[in-house]
């Protein structure tokens, strides 16, 4: 009997194997899989924006660092290619991943709209949206109904999740644009602002570069959102390996080392 499963298994996978070999890639532009394209090139282009710690960083020495710059490492490694990654920003990163990439990651969330042009693998984790204050503040903030009051000033970066959840939200505050996701917590530590709102493990990880802040429960997000990688929208194969690829990071030990090396 064991025989024989083993060998209803092995036909059934080449069956599957043979279907997929002989089944067009659904790629948008009718062309090869990206995968293909990928291994022909020796390269994986990673979109980026290098402004969302911990996921993504831009070094002045002009490296990335970061939990989704050591991924996409393994990632290209275990394709037998090199990572190269892509600078881009929130406000263009649609653009510059379907010209550039082949791949966009750095704390990428899956939202209807992107997906109305991209693809993405499967969630990499949950992480919904909280505020993050000065902790002399938080007493005085401690719920979104008590920061959405006149006379709060917050703060947010523009072209992402942060901004349309807090152009959605806010009612009452008052709401400021600044360019820069990496200094932009800094204006609420030098009292520049109140309040920024953003990913919750984003409010943790600040929390632990500037001790004068504080994440508002972020246990209890404001609004339920998945971390994913971004893909060419419709191709199966490529997707099918960044999953498998994922799935087995996962199964081994290695995400959840990185993961801890940058989150914990």
């Amino acid at each position: 009997m064991k025989k024989f499963i083993r060998a209803a298994l092995l036909a059934g996978l080449a069956l599957a194997s043979l279907s997929l070999a002989m089944r067009p890639a659904l790629a948008d532009d009718g062309a090869s899989s990206r995968l293909d394209q990928v291994l022909k090139s020796g390269k994986l282009r990673v979109c980026m924006t290098g402004d969302y710690k911990p996921f993504t960083y831009y070094r002045p020495d002009q490296s990335f660092e970061g939990m989704d710059v050591e991924l996409a490492q393994s990632l290209a490694k275990s394709l037998g290619v090199e990572a190269q990654f892509v600078k881009t920003t929130w406000s263009n990163l649609m653009n510059d991943f379907i010209a550039q990439c082949d791949i966009a990651m750095g704390g990428v969330s899956i939202t209807l709209e992107r997906a109305k042009k991209a693809g993405f693998s499967t969630p990499t984790m949950v992480d919904g949206k909280a505020p993050v204050v000065r902790c002399a503040d938080k007493e005085k903030f401690r719920n979104f109904e008590m920061i959405d009051q006149p006379g709060t000033r917050a703060i947010v970066n523009p072209g992402g999740t942060n901004e349309r959840f807090a152009r959605t939200r806010y009612k009452h505050a008052t709401l400021t644009l600044h360019p820069d996701n990496v200094t932009i917590f800094q204006q609420i530590v030098d009292g520049k602002a109140d309040v920024m709102v953003t990913d919750a493990s984003e409010t943790m990880w600040q929390a632990k570069l500037h001790h004068e802040l504080c994440p508002v429960n972020p246990e209890q997000p404001l609004q339920f959102a998945e971390k994913a990688y971004m893909l060419p929208r419709g191709d199966v194969a490529f997707k099918a390996y960044v999953d498998t690829w994922l799935h087995l990071a996962k199964a081994t030990g290695e995400y959840q080392q990185v993961f801890d090396k940058w989150l914990k």
